[in-house]
């Protein structure tokens, strides 16, 4: 047994965990004050249309804090790779784990924001927060299908971003071979 790789592997459980957690919160709360609704209160009484896009802001964060995840993993097994830990790499392992999730959640926010925005500018006329809070339900998928794909669309852009992030070392040029 590899001892290393079994606490290596709790730690990221564990911060997957919290990220997790977090993402949870930012979401449920950040989509209240976009949507100027108490999301308690829309559950409580059954509100479909406002449980619909809650629930779809929740997997459009998730999406995106997907990739702090991935990336923060990428650079714990690159600084785990062949030696034991130091203190000083886990202190640089914490600091890379928080850029990661701040720019990942600060782009989740951004997106649901940007899929209201787009949503609004498609339906002129129409007060689509208000018809949310009525309980539009068709509203309400229209608007969770847009937060999903701008997630969906952007989370790739977002994961070369974080992994841009990571020291990753130079490899030397002779280990480069062109395709024969």
């Amino acid at each position: 047994m590899n001892l290393l790789l079994v606490a290596v592997g709790l730690s990221k459980v564990l911060f997957g965990g919290l990220v997790a957690a977090l993402g949870i919160w930012l979401a449920f709360r950040g989509l209240n004050r976009l949507l100027d609704t108490d999301p308690t209160r829309d559950l409580r009484e059954g509100n479909v249309a406002a449980g619909v896009v809650h629930a779809a802001s929740l997997l459009a964060l998730g999406l995106l804090a997907q990739n702090a995840v991935n990336a923060t993993f990428d650079a714990v097994d690159l600084t785990f790779r062949g030696s034991l830990p130091r203190p000083g790499m886990l202190v640089q392992l914490t600091v890379f784990a928080l850029m990661h999730v701040g720019v990942s959640l600060l782009v989740g926010t951004g997106v649901l924001a940007l899929g209201v925005l787009l949503f609004d500018k498609m339906t002129p006329g129409v007060d689509e927060l208000a018809e949310v809070r009525r309980g539009n339900v068709a509203l309400a998928l229209v608007l969770a299908a847009i937060l999903l794909v701008i997630a969906l669309l952007t989370a790739p852009g977002l994961q070369a971003t974080l992994n841009g992030l990571i020291p990753f070392p130079e490899l030397p040029p002779s280990t480069f071979r062109a395709p024969t």
